[in-house]
């Protein structure tokens, strides 16, 4: 069995939200690659992470601090997996915290580098707003265009709301001080929204009030060991591949206090790479759904996705699409 043609398959890497009591562990147990990439967290983090991603507890794996590195290693534990059997995609990108994920499948970080730096990503964004000043809310069925408007109106200095998540064609995601939040989504509704949810976490990532955190993180991206990609890592912050490591330091800051460019990352690769597999390397099938939302409204046909978070879809994947 060959494995299938890299020039036209991305690898994506979810980010928080795609946290379960249990993931990783099937890999663990059927691939020593992946056992190894758990074996290397527990180390680096000092602590015993991998006990966390299998038996929980739930609440101390939601936390910030812990979903960020277990999400990361989770994936990279997959990811090992794949890359075991000849798998090198054309092109790599993540959502959020993904990104180093996907830093880390180009070789542009360490492994335990960047688990260590997305701990501390993940301390210094929650530490930047107290619990209950800040909010996210997902808007659903309203342009972008829009929504823009709508947080414009209704954000100000002393009460922030800006777009945080442009996920899919009328699927963003709004954040900032929690009444402006609140505010602009019910303004949503009034304009024609289908949903407007506040969502269940504990601080508003990728707005401007998580510029203490990109402050604090800076000096810690500074000294980390970055290096060139050996493929191209589209970025949240620009939409746009990173070829370089300085390129990739600067984009890794700018992404903790703005938007996450999900849309116009999808379609960089769909139309700038030719991609037409994307394969969701990590927990969860969030990504899958938002990249079949983007193809289509683009109107590019004949898009494949994969999620791959166990040994039978690895197996499924190499089968179903080698060449």
């Amino acid at each position: 069995m060959t494995a299938p043609d890299p020039s036209s398959l991305a690898f994506v890497f979810p980010g928080q939200g795609s946290q379960t009591v249990g993931m990783g562990r099937s890999c663990v147990d059927a691939f020593a690659e992946s056992a190894a990439v758990f074996e290397a967290a527990d180390r680096a983090l000092g602590f015993d992470l991998s006990t966390l991603c299998w038996d929980g507890p739930e609440e101390d794996l939601q936390l910030t601090v812990n979903t960020q590195p277990a999400i990361l290693t989770v994936s990279i534990a997959v990811h090992r997996a794949l890359e075991a059997q000849g798998l090198e995609p054309r092109v790599v990108a993540g959502h959020s915290l993904g990104e180093y994920s996907a830093l880390v499948a180009a070789g542009s970080l360490a492994f335990e580098d960047a688990i260590r730096l997305v701990r501390t990503r993940g301390q210094l964004m929650q530490e930047a707003v107290p619990v209950g000043v800040g909010a996210m809310a997902a808007i659903i069925g309203l342009p972008s265009a829009e929504l823009q408007a709508i947080v414009e109106a209704v954000g100000s200095q002393d009460s922030v709301c800006a777009v945080a998540n442009l996920n899919a064609p009328g699927q963003t995601v709004i954040a900032g001080h929690r009444q402006a939040v609140e505010e602009a989504a019910d303004a949503a509704k009034a304009a024609g929204a289908k949903r407007a949810l506040i969502l269940p976490v504990s601080a508003p990532f990728h707005s401007p009030l998580m510029r203490p955190a990109r402050e604090a993180m800076e000096s810690h991206l500074r000294d980390a060991e970055i290096r060139d990609p050996r493929i191209p890592v589209v970025t949240n912050a620009d939409a746009a591949p990173a070829t370089t490591a300085r390129q990739v330091r600067d984009a890794l800051l700018r992404q903790i206090d703005q938007p996450v460019r999900w849309v116009e990352s999808v379609t960089a690769m769909l139309s700038g790479f030719g991609i037409d597999r994307f394969v969701e390397v990590g927990p969860g099938r969030v990504l899958s759904g938002l990249i079949r939302r983007i193809a289509k409204d683009v109107d590019i046909e004949g898009v494949e996705t994969w999620s791959l978070s166990e040994p039978d879809g690895v197996a499924k994947f190499l089968e179903e699409c080698s060449v």
